[in-house]
């Protein structure tokens, strides 16, 4: 990717003008970087994306992570990621006085912000909890949004999520699957780095508002704190299927709900 077009990428990352451009303005499709070598002895990031990528599609995962061809990318979601940051403000409040927030005491959640030196590496992307699973020489990581804690010293995963819709906020829809994928990555994480955590963790979820007479320079949400209880047994035998695919010199077959494969596929019955 010529220099001028990845910084234009970046710039239109970061003041989200992405929206009015083309994804083909940053996007590369072949990365040269975190690609996975059977004989580098190194252990092999892989964050909790990609651990869904491989449970949605292990061709998709395999292609972007022994090829190097990644998928393209949506758009980002620029107002989530500010919903997530005041949200992630307003409870460090909290958490520097060691209070309950409001939707705590409301829900009757007997919890209080975790309070603990490394919350903020936890909460960085590209960084956030990691271990190394030996078994498989896979080092995964996952980016919290937030962590509590019970009076049974017992750590609480938190996921804060937006979105705006009139039916009540559920975790039913099939979609939701990897939401629920991705908590349970976090609680095996926090084990596997020494701590207590609690089966059930919570979902802050965020609904913009439709009913109002008028925007008015505002948007308005109702908030819904939704328990999941998580299990984690999934995930170390998905590790040794990750490892034994990236060991392998042949792609895997696709995801039966992958679309990208099925457009793919579709293209190339049409220029045979």
């Amino acid at each position: 990717v010529p220099a001028q077009t990845a910084k234009a990428g970046d710039q239109a990352v970061k003041d989200g003008s992405c929206y009015l451009g083309r994804m083909s303005q940053f996007y590369n499709p072949r990365k040269t970087r975190n690609l996975y070598d059977p004989a580098d002895t190194k252990p092999y990031k892989i964050s909790r994306s990609k651990i869904d990528l491989f449970v949605e599609c292990p061709r998709c995962y395999y292609l972007n992570a022994r090829n190097g061809i990644g998928r393209p990318p949506g758009y980002p979601f620029n107002l989530n990621s500010a919903v997530d940051a005041l949200l992630k403000k307003e409870f460090d409040v909290h958490r520097a006085a060691q209070t309950k927030h409001p939707l705590m005491e409301s829900y009757g959640i007997d919890a209080l912000p975790f309070a603990h030196q490394k919350i903020d590496e936890w909460r960085e992307n590209f960084v956030g909890v990691q271990h190394h699973h030996k078994p498989t020489n896979l080092l995964v990581t996952g980016a919290v949004d937030d962590v509590w804690k019970n009076p049974l010293d017992e750590l609480i995963v938190v996921d804060y999520k937006a979105t705006s819709k009139t039916p009540p906020i559920t975790l039913d829809a099939p979609w939701q699957d990897g939401y629920k994928r991705q908590m349970e990555v976090y609680q095996w994480l926090l084990r596997k780095s020494g701590f207590k955590v609690s089966d059930t963790g919570y979902f802050v979820y965020c609904n913009g508002r439709r009913d109002a007479e008028a925007f008015d320079k505002k948007l308005e949400f109702d908030v819904d704190v939704l328990p999941y209880k998580g299990n984690a047994d999934w995930i170390e035998p998905v590790l040794k299927r990750v490892k034994k695919t990236l060991d392998s010199d042949t792609a895997p077959t696709q995801g039966e709900q992958c679309d990208y494969c099925a457009y793919t596929d579709e293209r190339r019955k049409e220029s045979s």
